[in-house]
């Protein structure tokens, strides 16, 4: 029997996870575990699993799940959820190198050939958009998500709201009718903010409108979802399918789950199972590094309610280092016209540079997202 012999964690530029999950017969699988802005107890807790799982069979995924996420008496929460999420990802991709094919082909094998992603253009400040939108055009993708707004009031002014909506006509003039623009509003507005707010980018035709209320609020989603025709998405700060069936009640079309935050690669199918339930469709959170977003296109190409994957090529949290410096095949992640081809590699399918990873390792990180505050003095939402 294959057993788990070692796993290590590397806390890698520019704000990243990583956890090395090794066997003794040489196969190894590696795992992207982070809570962006609180890497160091996400590090340790997955320190505090690997306890459990040295000595394991690495292939009984679903038993050591499981396990990690259901035997102690205090659970969940991002710092657990996404450290049992990067080492679940890590035994997938064990799995799919132990028996030569691609993790897809373990979800019951792909129902696409491609996947269509999106890019991030800002948003926070009105001039960073056109230059953005622009050059993602040019890159050849046919979606973008632009944030809604920067700092946002308790209540909105009636100049805050026109400048959401302008933000949002700017995007529609630059991109056409035949692109698509997603538009997060980042928990920043209140409830009634956003039911005043969707129903005026309506006639812009966005994709999706992403966490427009705080997701510890899901009572407040149905007046959200009610009032106006734009699709409500939510998830990247949800952690289970507990945490999703409410949000799902409460009628969103779109769901996020982050394959890094919610479970790994295991309880995200669960998740898209369940939206299905619902006719939501699934669009999982990626502003991460490679191995979050290798996990993320296994799931896509094998779920049949997929409908775009985020990811975070130079996206401006990438200071320093981004994405591509820790592959060693930077084709796996080869966009074409806005999709991404079917990865064949075992496994996660992406090669990782251990080397890259160890030397980056060396010089850590510290990153902590912004606080921002209102005129007042009080804690704005970042």
């Amino acid at each position: 029997m294959v057993k788990i012999v070692g796993i290590e964690t590397f806390l890698v530029p520019p704000r990243w996870l990583f956890c090395r999950v090794a066997t003794d017969e040489g196969v190894v699988g590696w795992g992207e575990p982070i809570v962006e802005g609180r890497a160091e107890p996400v590090r340790a807790a997955v320190h505090v699993l690997a306890e459990y799982l040295i000595e394991k069979d690495p292939l009984r995924i679903e038993d050591h799940w499981q396990v990690m996420a259901n035997g102690g008496f205090y659970r969940g929460g991002p710092v657990l959820s996404s450290a049992l999420a990067g080492l679940d990802q890590a035994l997938w991709d064990i799995a799919g190198k132990t028996y030569g094919v691609p993790v897809h082909a373990l979800l019951g094998g792909p129902v696409r050939d491609r996947v269509r992603v999106y890019s991030w253009v800002g948003g926070d400040e009105p001039a960073e958009l056109a230059e953005g939108i622009g050059a993602r055009i040019e890159a050849g993708f046919t979606a973008v998500k632009m944030n809604a707004s920067g700092r946002m009031p308790v209540l909105a002014t009636a100049a805050d709201i026109a400048g959401v909506v302008d933000r949002v006509a700017l995007a529609r003039e630059i991109l056409g009718p035949a692109r698509d623009v997603a538009v997060d509003f980042h928990g920043r507005v209140s409830a009634a903010d956003a039911r005043r707010i969707l129903p005026l980018i309506a006639e812009f035709h966005p994709m999706f409108a992403e966490e427009p209320v705080l997701p510890d609020r899901p009572h407040l989603l149905p007046g959200v979802v009610a009032a106006s025709s734009v699709p409500v998405a939510t998830g990247e700060r949800l952690y289970s399918r507990w945490d999703f069936r409410p949000v799902l009640e409460a009628g969103v079309a779109v769901v996020q789950p982050d394959l890094s935050h919610a479970g790994g690669i295991s309880e995200t199918r669960r998740i898209a199972a369940l939206a299905e339930v619902w006719d939501a469709k699934l669009a999982p959170h990626c502003p991460l590094g490679p191995l979050a977003l290798a996990a993320s296109l296994q799931v896509a190409f094998a779920t049949p309610n997929f409908l775009i994957q985020e990811q975070s090529i130079g996206l401006h949290y990438n200071d320093g280092a981004d994405l591509l410096d820790y592959v060693a095949d930077p084709a796996v992640f080869r966009f074409t016209e806005g999709y991404v081809a079917r990865p064949e590699a075992p496994g996660l399918g992406v090669e990782i540079d251990e080397a890259a990873v160890r030397r980056a390792d060396q010089a850590g990180h510290a990153w902590r997202n912004p606080v921002w505050r209102h005129d007042d003095g009080g804690v704005a939402e970042w």
